[in-house]
């Protein structure tokens, strides 16, 4: 079981965890050994995730999500298996639980009294300007 919160847990089977040949620093050792994980998470099918989670999980994720509904998370940061391994789990739990944060609601405010007025101001001051620039004084 994989620890979110207090109230959502992760059963280990539920993740889907490939190993492939990643690219960047490693040597010769990149060549032949596959480090690179590519973590894969259902979230639409996840019986462990309530609704409202994973709409903001969904939003969350981004380009990472498939059609599916289905995180895929590529790990490939580190030389061994083991530490991407570590890392790619790491990053969807800090995605989950991100997800389970509820965003305050904007209330819609309007502009005061003293904003208002300066606005108007501006726009008298470019207002003259303006008029100043059409009436072009008369040197008769």
């Amino acid at each position: 079981m994989i620890r979110i919160t207090r109230s959502i847990a992760l059963d280990e089977t539920e993740l889907e965890e490939r190993f492939v040949r990643a690219s960047g620093p490693g040597g010769q050792n990149v060549n032949k050994v596959s480090t690179a994980v590519e973590l894969r998470f259902d979230v639409a099918g996840s019986p462990n995730l309530p609704p409202d989670v994973k709409t903001r999980l969904i939003r969350i994720a981004g380009s990472r999500m498939t059609l599916d509904g289905v995180l895929v998370i590529d790990a490939q940061r580190f030389r061994s298996q083991e530490r991407n391994r570590a890392d790619a789990r790491d990053r969807l739990v800090e995605m989950i639980r991100a997800a389970t944060h509820v965003p305050k609601p904007r209330r819609p405010t309007k502009p005061g009294k003293a904003a208002k007025e300066r606005r108007h101001e501006g726009k008298q001051r470019r207002a003259n300007v303006k008029k100043l620039r059409r009436n072009k004084p008369d040197f008769d």
